[in-house]
């Protein structure tokens, strides 16, 4: 018999995680996460390439920090 009440609760975890990282998805490109010195952006004609190589290496050092923080 499966476990629903595990399922359910899940599930609620889950959404609650995707629910949390689109709300500061929202809130990093209101503050110009995206468009910072060093993310590379290249548009020529009818091609656009972007880089954000400076916004990962941010986003890499606080998830990083959090980590760390959360397994002490």
């Amino acid at each position: 018999m499966p476990n629903f009440e595990a399922f359910g609760r899940l599930l609620l975890i889950g959404g609650a995680i995707i629910a949390v990282t689109g709300l500061l998805f929202l809130l990093f490109g209101r503050i110009g996460f995206g468009r910072l010195p060093g993310d590379i952006f290249i548009q020529r004609g009818n091609f656009t390439f972007y880089f954000p190589l400076v916004t990962m290496l941010i986003i890499s050092i606080i998830l990083t920090l959090i980590i760390n923080f959360i397994r002490r």
